[in-house]
């Protein structure tokens, strides 16, 4: 039985991604393995938001060459968003690379891999390699393939509901390697949670490139709702669901009855991740997006007035080409004023064929990580004072399975977001726990579940 190994780099979306690939070659008989060494097929999804994620990829293909010279019948590939965006240019500097497969054919990796496989067992004379980074098939495209089991006691699920992004952020390639907005049908979305709350989720994270435009070309507004607040609702119907979450949105996305939702949906968590690139309304405007700093703040007014003691967090861009010390110092100021729960701080770096690329005054990279630095520990700060805040106070927590960093704990996530940390038997795997919250160490919590508290009394 072939075995397959897949190593997934980037964003949810290129997790879930990773995920459908994995179930159509387990459905076909393919066996997971978590070592590359041990694997028929190797497969890297990749990320081509920033440049390090690139290398990253490039640099681990380029170190299993050597697993290729001691196991030629092994097929090697690359999948997701750099593939799309370089293509065939790939297989010219790597010679053991069988596979290139862009975002849009996700849906038909399992048929790609058999024939590489079948072509390198036959030890065929003709040239197997190819790319396929061509115009998807939305049917098969916008399906999502799971396994008939969920993994056992599986506490939450990402759903992806859109594919694509039509916004064209000048320092993005996501509309180059994603295409255009394309959305899934509300009932098709709703009948795959239903599935996976049967099979023990009970916290779905919904998934697209601007997830609160779902939509929006597609399907028609009802009692003025938008498509998303509708599947909201949809979604907050179904029994046995417990927590609903959703990344990333876009501030043009919010009007008032997206955050009504808050007021109104129980299940939608107190947790927004809501990015705002920069403080300053000329990089702002530079980025193309859409928006100013004075109505970011008020969007952050307006949600945490729909639902008090919402957790928010944000992505941040420094160094974006024409940045002055001014600019940064409007970023700085609005982070202090908001007060993020954690943030995503990103040193900005040039992706071929966008606009920023191609700008004027691009920032040197020491200046970058100097600012980089500066903003992590206003975060820092931020996020520790909140979490102080905490300690003492009992929190509901989904618990998910053995921590990363000492799988002799357990870990899972509050309502807001917050990673908790505790001692218990593994029977707790998979449901909501009462933990009584101890200490907190940078954006981690520790604690004791109550039932285990109240015991020790």
């Amino acid at each position: 039985m072939p075995k397959f190994f897949i190593k997934t780099y980037g964003c949810q979306m290129n997790e879930r991604d990773s995920e459908q690939v994995a179930h159509s070659l387990l459905e076909r008989g393919y066996e997971r393995t978590e070592s590359e060494v041990e694997a028929d097929v190797v497969l890297l999804n990749t990320c081509s938001v920033r440049d390090m994620a690139d290398q990253k990829a490039l640099g681990k293909m380029g170190m299993l060459g050597q697993i290729a010279q001691e196991r030629p019948h092994v097929v090697f590939g690359f999948l997701g968003c750099m593939a799309q965006a370089r293509g065939g240019s790939l297989l010219n500097n790597l010679p053991h690379l069988d596979l290139v497969i862009g975002t849009q054919k996700f849906h038909r990796v399992a048929d790609y891999v058999e024939a590489a496989v079948r072509h390198k067992r036959e030890r065929a004379i003709d040239d197997p390699r190819f790319s396929i980074v061509d115009v998807a098939e939305e049917a098969g495209s916008q399906s999502t393939i799971r396994a008939q089991q969920v993994v056992p006691r599986q506490a939450t699920a990402f759903v992806s509901i859109m594919q694509g992004c039509n916004m064209h952020c000048t320092f993005c390639i996501v509309p180059q390697t994603r295409g255009a907005e394309r959305s899934r049908k509300i009932q098709e979305i709703a009948d795959e949670v239903r599935d996976l709350v049967a099979s023990g989720v009970k916290e779905v994270t919904l998934l697209g490139q601007i997830v609160n435009l779902y939509g929006r070309h597609e399907f028609p507004k009802i009692e003025n709702k938008s498509p998303f607040v509708q599947l909201l609702e949809t979604l907050h119907e179904i029994d046995g669901l417990e927590r609903l979450r959703f990344t990333s949105p876009h501030p043009i996305g919010f009007r008032e009855d997206l955050i009504n939702a808050y007021r109104e949906l129980p299940k939608l968590v107190e947790h927004l991740h809501l990015p705002v690139q920069s403080g300053s309304n000329r990089i702002l405007k530079a980025m193309h997006r859409t928006y100013t700093a004075e109505k970011y703040l008020d969007l952050v007014d307006r949600v945490r007035a729909a639902r008090p003691g919402i957790s928010i967090t944000t992505d941040i861009i420094v160094g974006f080409p024409g940045e002055t010390e001014e600019d940064f110092a409007q970023t700085r100021a609005l982070i202090e004023q908001v007060q993020f729960d954690n943030a995503f701080i990103f040193r900005y770096s040039q992706r071929r064929h966008t606009p920023a690329a191609e700008m004027p005054g691009q920032i040197e990279d020491s200046v970058k990580e100097r600012r980089n630095q500066e903003l992590l520990e206003v975060i820092d700060e931020s996020a520790l004072c909140i979490n102080n805040r905490l300690v003492g106070q009992t929190l509901e927590v989904l618990c998910e399975g053995p921590s990363k960093t000492n799988p002799a704990r357990l870990s899972g996530r509050t309502r807001t977001n917050k990673i908790v940390n505790f001692e218990g038997s593994d029977d707790l795997i998979g449901e909501l726990v009462d933990v009584q919250i101890e200490r907190t160490t940078g954006f981690s919590l520790y604690g004791t579940p109550a039932r285990v508290s109240a015991m020790a009394l």
